[in-house]
């Protein structure tokens, strides 16, 4: 009898756990009713779990009256909650209070992507103001300005010279960064278009691995996305030296007002540079944003920007000047360099919870851009006459949209998370110019002008099979590219096209050890697009060169206070492009290939102290060339950054920041060598009240360094020979800055 009673009882229980379990629906918010994203969501009973999406928005499975509920963010107070008959059946509505980051509290297991977490470390231990520091808080990527500061940055990340992004995917809230067949190069990505406080988080990730990245995703993406919201309002103003002006106003346009924000953000730059004659630099960035949330948690989002640059630019100058005397290293052989760029951008964002396990992310965006450069490589190497000053320049309107699907199922017990999507792009570039030009004044022959009509559509799907401790992940996706050209310079209308079709498979691998120990293997199929005048004139050959890439590596917090990331890693490319300046065009230069090696610290001392670093060691070689004329010119072998920051003591804040990058052969054979550098930064901030007095020193102790490099043939008008040998824009030197913010 005892013995049917227990049997009894027991069927009881668990036909009520079959009967009550469901799902958990709930919002997590901030204090100020904004939603949280990326929260984790887990249930203490069923051991179940979910992470919050934008929209703050969670279900949560296998959950019934009695289970206790954690949510948990990093920056924010853990909180636990019991859930009883009442909050089951309704949304649930969780709250966090903001605290001080704590990295004891993260928690590998927990994060959403646990790589691109360690960005929102730094981001919240070491906050940015310029745009350049916004690039370098991507682990690993290296940049070098060298025209003034208006052009794009030169970048480097795992053993590439990516030029100005020829192999690194950049998006800003979904909108293209990358221009394709560019006036300046494949792939060029000016960010100077984002403010830099209006970051709120940047996604990232190295090799070619990710269904959704599709052209320029070799060596990695970045994803940035902006705030949807200020804290408060806040005026920024900053002046140091040669003649350097920053100002800033960030305006919060409705308050707190619930499910709508808006606000604005204006930010002004002048700067002279070190340089004897003046680069004049100014940039004007206007940015606005306007959310609103339904009652059902759907997202609109709209935003506009426009963003105006104009410099002079003393040019790369040869090392062959600078050794006899005849310059300084702030000098210049053509100092009549510059230009000038516009881009507006408009774009919007509509995310929809179309079921409880369907929901929808498009956005739709519309770019003008304006872009104007005058350049001189080779001073008198081609026009003994007059010089080889060139100029590009182009006028372009991209439109675009991307949607994707995302939907969360079960194959028998086991969580299955579908992602699919669908994206168009066209690029209408008129009058494309490369022009010999004479004091940026006089065209003296156009040496190309056309017309660019590209458009590249794609699909994909992305299936995570979570299988316990196991996570895999299959993946397609599939791109169509339709090239035209129309070539002004022909006597009679010639419109050249090509048609080419990509299909790119992934599979990664994680294995969730332990709670803060994650192994990983993403192995993918990659490729970078060629441009347009190289494609048609190769009558569709080298249109695009697939990357085989395989990366194995681990996050791991072996203490409260420490977290490692470390990963070898292996690259091939069917082809590389080597931009020709003076001729407009990308070459096809051969199959390379790179492996090498990650790593990554984070430690936090005490509750206001952090260090990080970061570096990367490669091997980057040619497979069609010869043992010792096989190099990869500029290809880094060695790159290292990182540094100490002070987090909110008594008031205080700042950091201590370092970069380096080694010595690198500038020619195939390492007969030209470019040199490293070591350069040092500090900055310091003290609050009182809503007063912020800061200061910033860039290059600390004072060393001369030549932030971008190349070895080139050039002559100078008193020379009969030419000379190939290392032509540099020099590094800043010592600099100084302050600045003083009300925030409001």
């Amino acid at each position: 009898m005892n013995a049917l009673k227990k049997l009894t009882a027991f069927l009881i229980i668990v036909f009520a756990n079959i009967l009550y379990s469901q799902q958990v629906k709930g919002v997590v918010i901030n204090e100020i009713e904004q939603p949280l994203e990326a929260a984790y969501v887990y249930n203490l009973n069923s051991k179940s779990h979910s992470h919050t999406s934008e929209n703050g928005v969670f279900i949560l499975d296998d959950s019934k009256v009695g289970d206790s509920i954690r949510v948990g963010l990093l920056g924010y107070r853990n909180k636990t909650i019991v859930l009883n008959e009442i909050n089951i059946d309704s949304k649930l509505i969780l709250t966090l209070e903001e605290k001080l980051f704590q990295l004891e509290e993260m928690v590998i297991r927990e994060q959403l992507n646990a790589l691109s977490t360690i960005t929102r470390l730094d981001l919240n231990t070491s906050p940015v103001n310029s745009s350049q520091e916004v690039l370098r808080k991507i682990p690993g990527l290296i940049i070098g300005q060298h025209a003034g500061g208006g052009k794009a940055e030169q970048l480097f990340l795992r053993g590439f010279d990516i030029d100005h992004g020829t192999d690194i995917s950049i998006s800003v809230d979904g909108m293209p960064v990358n221009m394709v067949s560019h006036a300046h190069g494949q792939g060029y990505s000016d960010l100077h278009f984002l403010i830099p406080e209006t970051v709120n988080k940047i996604d990232f990730g190295k090799g070619s691995y990710y269904a959704k990245e599709g052209d320029f995703n070799t060596a990695g993406y970045v994803n940035f996305s902006t705030k949807d919201y200020l804290k408060e309002s806040e005026v920024t103003f900053s002046i140091g030296q040669f003649n350097s002006l920053r100002t800033l106003g960030m305006i919060d346009l409705l308050g707190n007002t619930k499910n709508q924000n808006a606000y604005m953000a204006v930010e002004y730059l002048s700067n002279d540079g070190p340089f004897e004659s003046p680069q004049n630099f100014n940039r004007l960035n206007l940015f606005g944003k306007y959310v609103m949330f339904s009652p059902e948690n759907d997202k609109l989002t709209l935003t506009a920007s426009h963003f105006t640059s104009r410099w002079d630019a003393s040019g790369q100058i040869p090392q062959r000047e600078v050794d006899n005397g005849n310059i300084t290293r702030f000098g210049a052989i053509d100092d009549t360099e510059g230009g000038n760029t516009k881009r507006t951008n408009f774009n919007v964002e509509y995310n929809k919870y179309v079921s409880d396990n369907i929901s929808l992310k498009t956005n739709a965006f519309y770019s003008h851009y304006e872009f104007e450069l005058y350049s001189n490589f080779t001073f008198f190497l081609e026009d003994p006459i007059n010089g080889d000053q060139i100029k590009q320049k182009e006028n372009r309107d991209i439109f675009g949209l991307n949607t994707a699907l995302k939907y969360q199922t079960y194959l028998g017990n086991t969580p299955v998370t579908i992602k699919t999507g669908l994206s168009f792009r066209n690029d209408i570039a008129d009058d494309t110019e490369l022009s010999k030009t004479l004091n940026r004044r006089t065209t003296l022959e156009n040496v190309q002008l056309g017309d660019i009509n590209q458009t590249n559509m794609d699909a994909f799907i992305n299936a995570e099979f979570e299988l316990g401790k196991f996570i895999i992940v299959p993946a397609l996706r599939l791109d169509y590219f339709k090239f035209l050209y129309n070539d002004k310079l022909q006597t009679n209308y010639t419109s050249l096209s090509e048609n080419k079709t990509i299909l790119s498979p992934k599979l990664n691998f994680f294995y969730n050890a332990k709670d803060n120990l994650q192994w990983y293997l993403k192995s993918g199929i990659g490729f970078h697009s060629n441009d347009v005048r190289v494609v048609v004139s190769n009558q569709g050959k080298d249109v695009l060169p697939k990357a085989y890439g395989l990366d194995f590596g681990n996050i791991w917090k072996p203490t409260s206070k420490l977290v490692l990331n470390s990963a070898l890693w292996y690259l091939f490319l069917e082809q590389e492009f080597v931009y020709v300046g003076d001729a407009g065009v990308v070459e096809p230069s051969g199959k390379t290939e790179r492996y090498g090696l990650d790593l990554g610290l984070r430690y936090q001392f005490n509750n206001w102290l952090f260090f990080d670093s970061d570096a990367t060691l490669t091997k980057a070689r040619s497979t069609e060339d010869i043992d010792g004329q096989n190099y990869i010119p500029l290809a880094p072998d060695f790159t290292m950054a990182g540094g100490f920051s002070v987090n909110n003591l008594h008031g205080f804040s700042g950091g201590l920041r370092y970069r380096y990058i080694d010595d690198r052969p500038a020619n195939e054979d390492n007969s030209i060598v470019a040199q490293g550098y070591f350069v040092t930064d500090i900055n310091a901030n003290y609050n009182i009240g809503n007063v912020t007095l800061g200061l910033v020193i860039e290059n600390l102790f004072d060393v001369a360094w030549n932030e971008t490099q190349f070895a080139t043939e050039s002559r100078l008008q008193n020379e009969v020979q030419s000379v190939e040998e290392i032509h540099f824009t020099p590094g800043a030197p010592f600099y100084i800055k302050g600045s003083v913010s009300y925030k409001f």
